[in-house]
């Protein structure tokens, strides 16, 4: 598993290496000490794990998440606590504090192996989940458990269980990066996934009516949509 140490503390990230060579499944491609080189690195190593400070210059750890369009897991190492809550808010894998024990770091590789398959490759550029800030409250949403994404101006409502998050993003740029075998443009400002279906209907002039499982909304696909959706759904 490939993994980035971010933190602007070069005896920090002289411990972190020093730790992780018990484990030899994380390979540590890279370091960056704030914001901005972290950012770089991400786009060029496509690391899977990321050891993440939270105070650095140019902006914190959760600055960094919201710019990154595919986000690793991740594990806050910080010498701080106070940013605890909104961390595990945002899912991360775990919250070590500094100095970082060897007992506590093993625990939190444990939750790293079971979150996923050391060595698994990447799935090209098919996003898997978001960081997403919507004013003060921030999440990592696994795109699998959204069941509608709705352009709203340069803007995306992700429809992800009993919350509607805002992405500050266009919709058709992110279409691009979803998984075409799970998601499905119905309309022009619609985005559904194909797994929350609940039920289709005919409606007027060749147009679908899709009702969506879990409390979704119903979505009706245009009529040159409903044709490519037959074709694709083999109906």
């Amino acid at each position: 598993m490939k993994a980035l140490i971010v933190d602007d503390e070069a005896l920090a990230r002289r411990e972190l290496r020093r730790l992780l060579v018990d484990f030899a499944w994380v390979e540590i491609v890279g370091e960056a000490a704030n914001i901005e080189e972290a950012a770089a690195k991400c786009d060029a190593l496509s690391p899977d794990l990321l050891f993440l400070d939270i105070q650095m210059p140019g902006g914190t750890g959760f600055d960094l998440l919201a710019r990154l369009d595919r986000v690793p897991h991740v594990i806050f190492t910080t010498a701080h606590d106070q940013h605890a809550v909104r961390a595990f808010e945002v899912n991360a894998l775990d919250y070590l504090l500094k100095p970082i024990e060897p007992e506590r770091l093993a625990a939190a590789l444990v939750r790293v192996k079971s979150a996923s398959v050391p060595g698994e490759p990447q799935r090209g550029a098919v996003l898997e989940q978001l960081f997403v800030q919507d004013g003060p409250r921030c999440w990592f949403v696994p795109l699998r458990d959204v069941r509608l994404l709705t352009a709203e101006n340069n803007y995306v409502r992700l429809w992800w269980g009993k919350l509607q998050p805002l992405l500050g993003r266009p919709l058709s740029t992110l279409e691009q990066r979803l998984d075409p075998k799970r998601f499905f443009r119905a309309n022009r400002a619609q985005i559904i996934n194909l797994d929350f279906i609940e039920s289709v209907d005919l409606g007027i002039s060749g147009r679908l009516h899709v009702q969506l499982r879990d409390g979704g909304p119903e979505v009706e696909a245009s009529r040159r949509q409903a044709r490519l959706f037959r074709s694709q759904m083999g109906a």
